[in-house]
């Protein structure tokens, strides 16, 4: 009897530690660190890139761009996340936050509307429904971003309402937004903004995305009504080369209750070739049309008209670390970058070398 009543507890036990061990844990840490040595042909006195890079924009320094632990739970109906960010991404893109906000790279909760579809409601901070490039520089095909995605938003902040069909090839999202890549809406704004992302997969060598953003970013008494699209494709070419390709515009109007608007665009395509299991080879060019200054402003007779080239290369030290490098230059219409002893120039030229690590 007592070696039955021994065997059965031992069974019991058994069992519950196998189904312990097949019950993943939602809970996961993670952590990612970029740390960045830059030098611009240029050298500015300021030690800093021009005042339209805001992801790894120091120069002539080794810096931290991004520093982040993050927190993710996730189950069948409840999904969070957490993320805490340091470096100079952070001190460039949320100059605008207050206190601990600034640090505060994602902080968002989701709940799950259906048991039969996959239909979710987010909300908090959320990384942005615009673009193919992201602030981690491990999921970005180049080292750094495009003028289009630093002049884009990064993050935001508000409601997200998503559906994935059921063979994934079409997710669909509507959002309610405290404004252009903001946490807090500014001081004397009441004017919600708007946002939609489409996305189509239709096979696993193709992808579409079509993201637009309505809304005002400034004080009621100035405002002045934003509409930006963007567009961009990825490609399969073979199962060593990709591309992607995008391209953006957006409107604003002039002044309050203007029927003109001032109209910006920028297009960019990448060229990734994977070499070996370590080593990869990027291409890209680019283009930025801003004449008006709405996102950048130069105070000369073209405004911003820039050209980009890049070209870059990753070797990927172990699973989880790279080193990368990158050459880069800026050719610009009018001469809006300045040199160390003061003289303004159209060209840009830097050298980029980067060791980024995931845990």
């Amino acid at each position: 009897m007592k070696k039955s009543i021994l065997l059965s507890i031992l069974c019991v036990g058994l069992a519950n530690e196998l189904s312990a061990q097949e019950t993943p844990n939602p809970l996961t840490i993670s952590g990612y660190a970029e740390v960045y040595a830059q030098y611009e042909i240029n050298n500015p006195k300021n030690n800093q890139r021009p005042d339209f890079v805001y992801s790894l924009n120091r120069n002539n320094e080794v810096s931290l761009n991004l520093g982040l632990l993050h927190a993710n739970y996730n189950t069948e109906k409840v999904r969070a996340n957490l993320g805490l960010g340091f470096g100079s991404y952070m001190n460039a893109n949320y100059s605008a936050e207050k206190g601990v906000l600034k640090n505060l790279y994602e902080a968002n909760v989701g709940v799950r509307l259906s048991d039969t579809h996959n239909i979710w409601l987010d909300a908090g901070v959320l990384p942005s429904h615009i673009g193919f490039e992201s602030a981690v520089g491990a999921d970005c095909f180049t080292l750094s971003r495009s003028i289009m995605a630093e002049n884009s938003p990064y993050f935001e902040t508000g409601v997200k309402l998503s559906y994935q069909t059921e063979n994934q090839q079409w997710e669909l999202a509507l959002l309610a937004l405290n404004g252009w890549q903001r946490i807090e809406r500014i001081d004397g704004n009441s004017t919600p903004a708007f946002g939609y992302q489409v996305t189509f997969t239709p096979n696993e060598k193709v992808s579409f995305n079509a993201s637009s953003f309505i809304g005002n970013d400034q004080p009621d008494d100035q405002k002045m009504m934003r509409y930006f699209h963007d567009l961009y494709g990825q490609f399969q070419l073979s199962p060593q080369v990709t591309l992607v390709a995008g391209f953006d515009i957006g409107a604003e109007q002039k002044m309050k209750n203007s029927d003109e608007y001032n109209v910006w665009y920028g297009t960019s395509a990448v060229l990734n070739w994977l070499t070996s299991e370590r080593t990869s080879l990027a291409l890209r060019g680019e283009y930025y049309n801003d004449k008006n200054g709405v996102m950048i402003a130069t105070n000369t007779p073209n405004g911003f008209q820039t050209t980009g080239f890049s070209a870059n290369i990753d070797y990927k030290i172990s699973s989880n670390v790279w080193w990368r490098t990158e050459v880069k230059n800026l050719s610009s219409k009018d001469k809006i970058f300045v040199k160390r002893n003061g003289e303004a120039t159209n060209q840009n030229w830097s050298l980029l070398t980067s060791l980024a690590v995931r845990f």
